[in-house]
């Protein structure tokens, strides 16, 4: 299958001026001159095929936007090869934003005084969309993300939320080959973001468009994405497919408890020093919920039995760690042991 994406030790640095604490030496600065090299983005190199659905995660700072706007080609690289749709993106902007939708967090493609529709429409023109194609991907838009109540609203008097929704259809109005998605729904309450999930990954499927996606809620890249990039610190620490991420990282397991009552101190005592046998440690205990964690094959009937002989318990539930929990932890490893599970 053709790559849609092929990135080679993609590397971006700045130099930003040294600024030095306080009044004196940020007057002082102002005329030091002295500057240090900001590594953003480290090397990183990956392929994204044709048609696949891959999630960037990383925390603030960790180069996802800077590698999105280098795909983009809204920025140079200082090192590297990129390749989209077989183009280099800062050479070839104009030819590769009629082949590709980006959304960017907060920051709004819509024309801020004019009705969305109007917007829309502009789109189709500026795009060069089919009216076949115009005549499925707008319907479905409006439908999908109940936009109708919107349509005739300047874009500068939409709440966020409602922004974000329009947005992320005027980036998928042409049925791109790729689409990058920043942040697609930042904005929005629980409910509307089940809707964007479903709507991208149907737009997807119909259409066969790659996406990339950059988010910190994870479950957009559960419930859309196949395949996992994490970036830390501008360098790739996982490349590989959710299911490997979680076998890879995720070790532990735990038993969430619902208690009849909250433990006390000194039951948690108790029940600490008795699990710490088989390996299991309490991670959480608030009001009725507890939580006990453990890496120890089998042994969940063995800490089972003593959590119900120490606590009255009303419900009981055995699970894997979840995704979010994972990435978290990832990250407040030490640089040297992050890779390892």
């Amino acid at each position: 299958m053709e790559n849609a994406l092929h990135v080679e030790n993609l590397a971006k640095s700045y130099k930003r001026r040294v600024r030095k604490p306080g009044l004196a030496g940020a007057f002082q600065s102002m005329f030091s001159g002295k500057t240090e090299e900001f590594h953003a983005v480290k090397g990183i190199s990956f392929s994204i095929k044709r048609g696949e659905k891959v999630g960037l995660i990383g925390e603030n700072g960790a180069g996802k936007s800077t590698t999105l706007k280098m795909l983009t080609g809204i920025i140079v690289p200082t090192g590297g090869q990129l390749e989209v749709l077989g183009l280099v993106p800062w050479q070839k902007r104009r030819q590769l934003a009629l082949n590709i939708g980006v959304v960017f967090g907060q920051r709004p493609q819509l024309l801020w005084d004019i009705p969305v529709r109007e917007t829309f429409r502009l789109l189709k023109d500026m795009y060069h969309i089919p009216n076949d194609v115009f005549e499925i991907t707008y319907p479905e838009a409006v439908k999908r993300l109940d936009l109708e109540p919107l349509l005739s609203t300047p874009v500068r008097l939409l709440s966020l939320g409602q922004r974000m929704r329009c947005d992320l259809a005027a980036s998928l109005l042409h049925a791109p080959a790729v689409a990058f998605l920043d942040e697609p729904t930042i904005g929005l309450d629980l409910t509307v973001k089940e809707q964007v999930r479903e709507y991208i990954r149907d737009m997807q499927n119909r259409f066969g468009t790659t996406l990339l996606i950059t988010t910190h809620d994870l479950k957009d890249i559960t419930e859309v994405c196949d395949r996992l990039l994490l970036l830390d610190k501008g360098k790739l620490l996982f490349d590989g497919s959710l299911k490997a991420f979680e076998k890879r990282f995720a070790n532990e397991s735990r038993i969430v408890a619902e208690l009849h009552q909250p433990a006390t101190p000194a039951s948690l005592k108790k029940l600490s020093a008795e699990i710490k046998r088989y390996g299991g440690v309490i991670t959480f205990s608030e009001g009725h919920r507890l939580i006990l964690e453990y890496r120890k094959a089998g042994a969940a009937p063995a800490l089972t039995q003593i959590l119900l002989k120490r606590q009255k318990v009303v419900d009981l539930t055995l699970e894997k760690t979840d995704i979010d929990t994972i990435v978290t932890r990832i990250y407040r490893k030490p640089a040297g042991e992050k890779m390892k599970p």
